[in-house]
């Protein structure tokens, strides 16, 4: 079977987040983006995940620990540039590589590995997972040939007026034959407006050394956003949030008020449990089943047993704990 790494991208500083803290350690649902990332990649048991690191490396290092190995991107000069830094640990493997940002803590295992087996059905040199927003502003165009294939990516900045009338663009996530990858970013050049080495402009190389380029089209566009601003920033908190709901009520958990509760990533929840209005779980708290949780509850890293009624409490006043049955 043929193997699989991951690259993702989180040396950036994002200065629109408007914050001292690196973008990519910023929490979606009481969780680091980044670290939604990489548990998807985890999820599909990708042999190598490297994480490119820079501005406040050491903070995004102790966040990811082992789970993740680092190359060094001191400079930002681009995302080629960031995936060549990885050139030493992976140039040698034979597979395929998935490169994606680590501002995207919406993506799900499930579309990873649909764009990778499509890659692997078309047998190409590489796949771009592509969408169609609504508003395709600031996205890099996918320019196709007579024939509909991919011929080439082009940025939002270096698009031409008919360019920019396109409505499919590149979400920022790739799957590339690994060997192929590393020999194409030899050709990368800094000929754009930017001057910066591109990661997109691999796909026209590779399209020049006669490969085959494939699209591979994302079906839920908002798990492919990246989050660049605050504004962006609470958005994937509502989806999250309402893709955590989803999560428990599909497991019989009863949540009787959403738009007063909040439940963050990490928080598992038993079977037939009911949640009541104004209630906050977080961290890595764990709810038995059959519970009664609520109402004014709020919990941090609390484990509360099977049939247990707590409510109008704090993870540091339990007293109101007791036992419930229904």
């Amino acid at each position: 079977m043929t193997q699989t790494f991951a690259v993702v991208l989180a040396a950036g500083k994002g200065t629109r987040m408007q914050s001292e803290l690196p973008k990519v350690l910023h929490h979606v649902c009481g969780k680091p983006m980044v670290q939604h990332v990489i548990e998807q990649l985890q999820d599909m048991a990708v042999e190598r995940i490297l994480t490119v690191v820079g501005h406040k490396a050491e903070m995004i290092e102790k966040q990811l620990g082992s789970s993740s190995e680092y190359a060094c991107q001191a400079e930002q000069l681009g995302t080629a540039h960031a995936v060549k830094m990885c050139q030493t640990k992976l140039e040698e493997e034979q597979g395929s590589t998935l490169i994606l940002t680590g501002d995207t803590p919406l993506i799900t295992e499930q579309t990873l590995r649909k764009c990778l087996d499509h890659h692997h059905r078309a047998n190409a040199a590489a796949t771009i997972l592509t969408m169609v927003p609504e508003d395709p502003s600031g996205y890099g165009r996918i320019v196709r040939d007579k024939r509909g294939q991919v011929a080439r990516i082009v940025e939002h900045k270096d698009a031409a007026e008919e360019q920019l009338q396109i409505q499919e663009v590149n979400s920022g996530i790739f799957c590339f034959d690994n060997t192929l990858l590393f020999q194409a970013l030899e050709q990368v050049s800094t000929d754009n407006k930017q001057q910066e080495y591109y990661l997109p402009d691999v796909i026209e190389i590779l399209k020049r050394m006669g490969e085959t380029i494939s699209a591979f089209p994302a079906e839920d566009t908002e798990e492919c956003f990246g989050i660049n601003d605050r504004t962006q920033l609470a958005q994937a908190e509502e989806i999250c949030q309402r893709r955590i709901m989803e999560h428990h009520r599909r497991r019989d958990v009863v949540i009787t008020d959403p738009s007063s509760t909040l439940i963050e990533a990490g928080v598992a929840i038993g079977r037939h449990t009911i949640i009541e209005p104004r209630t906050r779980l977080r961290g890595h708290t764990q709810i038995g089943e059959g519970c009664k949780i609520g109402p004014d509850v709020d919990l941090i890293d609390y484990k509360a047993a099977d049939h247990t009624h707590v409510h109008h409490s704090s993870s540091n006043d339990d007293s109101h704990a007791e036992p419930y049955v229904h």
